[in-house]
């Protein structure tokens, strides 16, 4: 039977005629058939991937592998867009419409050889914390049903988790890669603002949107960012720094780190006792085996999250104006209506409630008169963030905090109060505003069963350190168990 535990063992199982490229596909397809009650797939491309992996199979009989991602099966958030392949960003408003180009990481994959399953459910138009907020109807958590798997890329999460793909890729505006792989506990990478192109991902709040991946371990990680990173013509603010060969350079070279830790973080009254223990007894670690690890005072925390919302939400409402019913995607059915009216309707009806209850939001604090008081005034705490951090990274090679402040809560538990929604993200949101690469790795275990991870940071496009000390730090772990 087919098995899967890293791409490096599966190439050598392909190579060596263990498997083939149209049997990994068939074991994939077979387990999302049998774990469609989580909800994780909208859509699934059996003939095609079935059709790409047999050609892969033929190809590979004559030339070998010669493609980082050869026969990966990898599964897309449906915000980020695949040529001629229904995108709806989860929302009824852009139901149907499906996409005329493929995104910059999209076509990366494929010219690396990577099979495209399907697309993957999320929180509507990349908007939630729990992936409750979807037309498509809530994912679940593959450990425990009756709890959120996290958002808004739940759906890439659950896959990986649950092993209906080999890896995902997400996106993240400010956790939403970081805080679902935390609550499914498996690795969550947010690379730094720019280091992917996010041409072809659906905006939510452009100066905070970065696509991330999901994996089962580092390298896998490792060698799907290097293959979609890089330079890109079509993306203006996209990275010209060279790519590292990140996954031939996981083995870090032998010396002590220095790692910093927010007091704040560690302190926070909403952090659950279980998880501020276990990061404790890792920081005890981390210094017994010799590395520098020091607290430092980050006033600025209880800030990040009103100053995440006040700027992401006022982008949002610049974003989504172009989502009217006219150039694409579904339009009211009412008739006799006046353009505004008609651009009212698509919309009342086309958007969820979270996604209104932001575009509203972000409509109010870039109005006249409050514009200074709200916009301006977060983008000056932003500054002040960055600046904040700059300093940290002088004196550090990594931050290392909570992922999350409790473990996966239950479907429902937090629906009826979207401010508590909101202060969830209040450890993930920072890499976000400062565009500093950040990751969770499942090392934990909660008392009641579900797992959590560590979250890891270091200075902008310093992905190699940042997986180095993840890779060290998961191997350590396996040792244990």
């Amino acid at each position: 039977m087919f098995r899967f535990h890293s791409i490096s063992d599966y190439h050598k199982a392909l190579q060596n005629g263990q498997t083939t490229c149209v049997e990994a596909v068939r074991f994939y397809i077979d387990a999302i058939t049998e774990h469609a009650y989580l909800n994780a797939y909208i859509e699934v491309f059996e003939e095609e991937a079935l059709t790409k992996a047999n050609e892969l199979d033929e190809l590979r009989a004559k030339e070998g592998i010669n493609t980082s991602l050869h026969g990966v099966i990898v599964g897309l958030k449906d915000v980020i867009c695949y040529k001629d392949h229904a995108v709806s960003a989860a929302s009824k408003i852009l139901q149907p419409f499906t996409s005329i180009y493929s995104a910059t990481a999209t076509q990366k994959l494929i010219d690396a050889g990577a099979i495209i399953i399907g697309r993957q459910n999320c929180d509507e138009f990349a908007m939630g914390s729990s992936n409750e907020n979807s037309a498509y109807g809530p994912v679940k958590n593959a450990r425990d049903t009756s709890r959120v798997p996290g958002g808004s890329s739940g759906g890439s999460a659950v896959a990986v988790q649950a092993g209906l793909c080999m890896v995902s890729l997400g996106s993240d505006t400010g956790g939403s890669v970081r805080q679902p792989a935390d609550f499914c506990g498996i690795v969550g990478l947010k690379p730094s603002y720019g280091r992917i192109s996010r041409y072809g991902l659906i905006a939510y709040a452009s100066s905070f949107d970065q696509i991330g991946i999901f994996a089962n371990n580092i390298p896998d990680a490792a060698v799907v960012l290097e293959t979609i990173a890089g330079d890109d013509e079509y993306d203006s603010t996209v990275s010209t720094h060279p790519v590292p060969a990140y996954s031939s350079s996981l083995t870090p070279p032998p010396k002590a780190y220095k790692i910093a830790y927010f007091e704040e973080a560690l302190n926070h009254p909403a952090l659950d006792p279980t998880i501020k223990k276990e990061i404790k007894n890792t920081i005890e670690s981390l210094q017994s085996a010799g590395h520098d690890v020091q607290p430092v005072s980050f006033r600025l925390l209880n800030y990040v999250v009103p100053t995440y919302y006040v700027l992401t939400t006022a982008e949002a409402s610049s974003n989504l104006s172009r989502f009217d019913g006219v150039r694409f995607g579904s339009r009211t059915k009412k008739e006799g209506l006046d353009l505004t009216d008609m651009y009212k309707a698509t919309r009342s009806e086309g958007f969820g409630e979270e996604v209104k209850r932001r575009i509203l939001l972000g409509t109010f604090v870039l109005s006249e008169g409050f514009f200074d008081a709200y916009f301006t005034k977060a983008q000056q705490v932003r500054q002040l963030l960055k600046q904040q951090t700059d300093t940290i990274f002088t004196n550090f090679d990594c931050i290392i905090s909570p992922t999350v402040s409790a473990p996966a809560f239950k479907l429902g538990e937090k629906t009826s109060d979207p401010i508590e929604m909101f202060l969830a993200d209040i450890f993930t949101v920072y890499p976000n505003l400062v565009g500093i690469p950040a990751i969770s790795i499942p090392l934990y275990t909660h008392e009641n069963g579900m797992p959590f991870g560590l979250q890891l940071m270091t200075a902008a496009f310093n992905e190699l350190t940042l997986l180095q000390l993840s890779q060290t730090l998961m191997a350590k772990q396996d040792e244990r168990i």
